[in-house]
């Protein structure tokens, strides 16, 4: 599929897709969420993909919605509008495949949602990142969803509440980050965390994402019975183990 607000690129197992609106610091405007949503599908169905990256081009990642649409819209205009920029976060949680965000300088409203949807996240020294709909009269009450269940409740009204921005550090050490790195870098330390996971047996992967997911929400010991009612690809571990071989990982 041809696309213009984004880049989409393949190799060694990993999809790479690059938010293309440098000029208008890669806010989400209708075609960006669109394509960004199609392009994840995309990766999805591609056998050959077992990772999905997704980062910025130009200075920041995601400086949130293009607040251009917003004018002239009805109502109900606006909340199919809405239900369009979200969709990407529904589509990671719903994917098979492991998506990880990879942030420099900003992600800031939807951006800061995005980073909170996808499974892992990195980010250079420095990153800033912010729920801010509330300083011009907004809410970002989308992006709260998988803030949410990022950070707990209070961090997260602490953030949509007030439109405060925090640094890198702090967003690490609330939980939505995985890792901070020197923005040099960043995408050196992106692509070794995507070649771990692009390494492991696909079918332990994705059917582990899975699980998880459905097991998050769930009561306690129920969600053990949906951990157990999945198993990963062990055959093939415990043989190439045993015989001292590297594993050639198929998903069955």
């Amino acid at each position: 599929m041809s696309y213009k607000s984004i880049i989409v690129e393949k190799a060694d197992h990993i999809g790479i897709i690059i938010f293309n609106r440098p000029e208008s610091l890669n806010t989400f405007n209708t075609q960006l969420a669109t394509e960004l949503n199609s392009a994840l599908k995309e990766l999805e169905m591609d056998v050959e993909t077992r990772v999905v990256v997704i980062k910025g081009k130009g200075k920041g990642f995601c400086a949130g919605i293009d607040v251009n649409e917003l004018a002239g819209k009805t109502p109900m205009d606006y909340y199919n509008w809405v239900q369009t920029m979200e969709k990407p976060f529904i589509t990671i949680s719903h994917m098979k495949k492991p998506v990880i965000t990879s942030i420099q300088d900003f992600a800031i409203a939807n951006g800061i949602g995005l980073v909170a949807a996808a499974d892992l996240a990195i980010a250079a020294e420095g990153a800033r990142f912010g729920a801010t709909a509330v300083n011009v009269g907004l809410f970002c009450m989308g992006p709260a969803v998988p803030l949410l269940r990022n950070i707990g409740k209070k961090k997260t009204l602490e953030l949509v509440l007030t439109g405060d921005i925090i640094d890198a550090k702090e967003a690490h050490r609330i939980g939505l980050l995985n890792k901070v790195v020197p923005k040099e870098q960043l995408e050196e330390e992106t692509m070794i965390i995507a070649g771990k996971l692009a390494a492991k047996s696909p079918l332990a992967v994705q059917i582990g994402k899975m699980s998880f997911y459905k097991m998050v929400d769930t009561e306690y010991e129920k969600a053990f019975e949906i951990a157990n009612n999945h198993f990963a690809d062990a055959h093939e571990g415990v043989d190439a183990f045993l015989n001292k071989r590297t594993p050639n990982w198929k998903l069955k």
